[in-house]
């Protein structure tokens, strides 16, 4: 039987300037006082793809299946869809009308590799790594190199055809 592992925190953020503009994101992974940060920064895209894209590379960051994660975010838009059922109706329903599709389908299978509980924490509240992440964010998306999001423009150039 494989030892019990200690449980995982996760504090993540986003941020866009412009919404759309350039973003990014910041996640800090904590377990066992052992501490990674992750950050990445993009040319075009939005706020709530930076927040939902913080907890997806957060998570697929984790090396093992079946970790106790405890997400914090500020983004009432990741933690309702998740904690509200608001994800498993929009996969019902086929994503109709929905935005951030290719980002909710990444996430949702990522976190059935694990056991996820969510905690929302107000944003710009002086929570120290809600802070930290913010700070990741928004020097990621000023950095160079930015990447292209690709979900963001295919969903872009499909809002215009139709």
């Amino acid at each position: 039987m494989e030892p019990k592992r200690p449980p995982i925190y996760l504090f993540t953020d986003g941020a866009a300037s412009g919404n759309p503009g350039p973003g990014g994101y910041g996640a800090i992974l904590r377990c066992a006082g052992r501490e990674k940060e992750l950050s990445e920064g993009f040319a075009l895209t939005t706020n709530n793809r930076m927040e939902l894209l913080a907890v997806i590379a957060g998570l697929e960051a984790i090396r093992w299946e079946g970790a106790e994660v405890h997400v914090w975010s500020d983004s009432t838009y990741v933690v309702r869809a998740v904690s509200e059922g608001w994800l498993d109706n929009w996969k019902r329903t086929g994503f109709k009308k929905k935005k951030n599709v290719d980002l909710w389908l990444r996430f949702d299978s990522v976190r059935s590799r694990h056991r996820l509980t969510f905690h929302w924490i107000k944003g710009h509240a002086g929570h120290p790594e809600n802070e930290r992440c913010d700070a990741m964010a928004v020097a990621a998306y000023h950095g160079d190199n930015l990447r292209e999001d690709t979900g963001y423009i295919q969903e872009q150039q499909q809002s215009t055809i139709i």
